[in-house]
């Protein structure tokens, strides 16, 4: 990859005004997921996420080979060709290495940052987050943060700086705690799993604590709850059942398929409905002015084009071009239901009938949305623990090996997992995992 100069200290400008509204989360690809993540066309499945607009990739060194499997699919000779580097943002993570193995250390981290520029075979990350921050301590997370800083100030490798994990009361603490130790807000602090059709707890105990400590951009990732909203249940993969969700709130959420289907509709199109349409105005206040993603491979979208209002950020995760054109189609619908819908959709050169069917969709989700959450009922704002009871963070003896061969190994060119050229056609249509 050609290299440019990079731009060194904090960007001038604010990822509020560039992030695109919708992200593609990598996740899924990882054997969490997925029995084979090299079963997956992911080569294919990125390049038409790009033809679509899709602008932006969220990943991590915990998620297998996910990183790798995502910089081979940015760097085949067409997306080289048809989208610059500058053209989309990459998102990943640092701190967790494992189940029950975390090492914030600055040391660990520059080395993580190494390998990540490898695997992704880029010279920068756009944003990087301190991943699942409730596992260690908010000494070891200021320390983290700083060094990422400090690599953002001293090398250009790093533009903006966040945190991720699951607990709000410890994102909305940790974000205090950053401002007031540092005197600088963070750029992101992502949220998974706390917007969704099942618990809220993002909007109503986060985002207004967020919002004070200056946080700049709150992405909502996995607004399935990790699988759980699924007609199918929790994802499978070859990890075996690793979903902390209770047999009752299984229970409780295969009633809510079951009503959903009385009505011809399956759980997860409600609740990545829901979610994303709701977040969309909920979380504009910690959103991005970047442009949206049209779901059209012959037309770009512009945030001008859909009304230049700052729009809440979502994270999807797909596996399949069939899931990605069900989650697109369901994107598009919604911006074409926004206020002055018809106008918006004409603007951005679709037909003014498009916001029609938006507002009689949107009608008609909200009465199977309501009435997903009577069935669940005592469930609603339900969280589990994170980290569990038992958690005890374990330093694995491979783990040692490996930083002491990223040690050997700077400077070098790291393995790149492989990929295959096309997976398997499915047996039906499928729907998002996240």
């Amino acid at each position: 990859m050609a290299s440019k100069p990079l731009c060194r200290g904090k960007p001038s400008t604010s990822l509020s005004s560039v992030l695109p509204p919708l992200i593609f989360g990598t996740a899924t690809f990882n054997s969490q997921y997925n029995k084979d993540p090299f079963s997956l066309d992911t080569n294919g499945l990125v390049k038409e996420a790009l033809d679509v607009g899709v602008r932006a990739f969220d990943t991590s060194p915990y998620y297998g080979p996910s990183e790798a499997l995502l910089g081979t699919a940015l760097n085949t000779p067409y997306c080289r060709s048809n989208f610059p580097r500058e053209s989309y943002f990459i998102l990943t993570k640092v701190g967790r290495i494992a189940a029950e193995t975390f090492d914030y250390s600055p040391e660990w981290i520059r080395q993580s940052i190494k390998r990540s520029l490898k695997r992704l075979d880029t010279d920068y990350l756009d944003v990087v987050y301190c991943h699942d921050v409730e596992h260690v301590s908010p000494e070891e997370v200021l320390e983290a943060v700083r060094t990422l800083r400090r690599i953002r100030d001293e090398y250009g490798s790093v533009k903006y700086v966040g945190i991720s994990g699951y607990p709000i009361d410890t994102l909305c603490s940790l974000a205090e705690l950053t401002l007031k130790e540092t005197g600088e807000p963070l750029d992101a602090v992502m949220s998974y799993a706390n917007f969704t059709l099942q618990n809220t707890t993002l909007a109503t105990k986060g985002l207004s604590r967020l919002r004070a400590a200056g946080v700049d951009v709150v992405p909502n990732a996995s607004v399935l709850g990790m699988g759980l909203l699924r007609r199918d249940g929790v994802p499978i993969g070859s990890m075996g059942d690793w979903h902390p969700a209770s047999e009752d709130l299984r229970q409780a959420m295969r009633l809510a398929s079951k009503f959903c289907d009385a009505h011809d509709e399956r759980l997860e199109v409600i609740a990545i409905r829901y979610a994303l349409e709701s977040w969309l105005e909920i979380g504009s206040e910690v959103g991005s002015r970047g442009d949206s993603a049209s779901g059209v491979s012959w037309k770009a979208e512009t945030n001008d084009q859909v009304g230049g209002k700052k729009l809440g950020v979502s994270v999807m995760g797909v596996s399949r071009k069939s899931e990605l054109e069900k989650t697109m189609m369901v994107w598009r619908s919604i911006l074409d239901g926004l206020e002055d819908g018809r106008e918006l959709a004409i603007r951005a050169g679709r037909w003014s009938r498009d916001h029609e069917w938006s507002l009689n969709r949107k009608k008609a989700v909200q009465i199977l949305g309501e009435g997903v959450q009577e069935v669940l009922d005592k469930w609603i704002d339900y969280v589990w623990d994170s980290p569990g009871p038992s958690f005890v963070n374990r330093p694995l003896e491979s783990h040692e090996q490996e930083k002491e061969q990223l040690l050997r190994e700077e400077g070098k060119e790291a393995a790149l997992w492989p990929t295959p050229d096309a997976s398997p056609a499915p047996t039906e249509v499928e729907l998002p995992m996240r």
